[in-house]
């Protein structure tokens, strides 16, 4: 299987590419933004930001909350549980240097699709991993990139597709953590078993 980790995800791509052609047709005849965004729960929102920061074409990245039914949550009352909320993450990119599709393709090489309660040594209803839709197009497209990725392990996978909801930022303290505190930063990553299960589920 670690070696099929990049072929699946090449193929993933181009199935994404391909589900809808009016709507590619529709999209080629608009002018593109400048800037567009996307949300993305996969646990612990520290590791989510550092990975998506690392793409060519992704301008910021900014921790936070989302999907949960308490307005202006913490995060001492998501930690807890009962407010619905997911650690996520909030992505502005440039469309004209990064798709999508492509953000599709690192939210998944960067979970653990079989985890249904949470995210490597993170459990509890906020560390999900979820895909947060801003519109009818990109529903189709993470749909379709589910679909074909159950199809090819020939099992359902545990992240959810959830309409795109209001995000509140995290913390100050939680934003830029890799950055502005690497050693603590790599220590709970190596403990947490986090790149040992994605190295064990895709591949290098």
């Amino acid at each position: 299987m670690k070696k099929l980790g990049l072929m699946v995800l090449g193929l993933v791509l181009a199935i994404i590419a391909g589900t809808s052609m009016v709507a590619a047709r529709s999209e080629r005849a608009q002018p593109k933004p400048e800037r567009a965004t996307a949300i993305f729960a996969m646990g612990c929102f520290w590791c989510a930001e550092a990975d998506f920061e690392k793409a060519p074409g992704v301008i910021n990245v900014v921790s936070g909350y989302t999907g949960g039914r308490t307005k202006n949550p913490d995060y001492e009352s998501v930690s807890a549980g009962g407010t619905g909320h997911y650690e996520a993450v909030l992505v502005t990119y440039d469309p004209s240097k990064i798709r999508y599709a492509q953000l599709l393709s690192l939210f998944w090489k960067n979970v653990d699709p079989f985890d249904a309660e949470g995210q490597f040594c993170d459990k509890g209803e906020s560390y999900r991993a979820a895909i947060f839709p801003g519109n009818e197009s990109e529903r189709k497209a993470a749909e379709a990139s589910r679909d074909y990725l159950e199809g090819f392990f020939k099992r359902a996978l545990a992240p959810r597709i959830v309409p795109r909801a209001t995000f509140y930022p995290a913390e100050d303290y939680h934003q830029d953590y890799s950055r502005n505190n690497p050693l603590r930063y790599r220590y709970y990553r190596s403990r947490c078993g986090r790149d040992e299960r994605l190295e064990a589920v895709w591949g290098k």
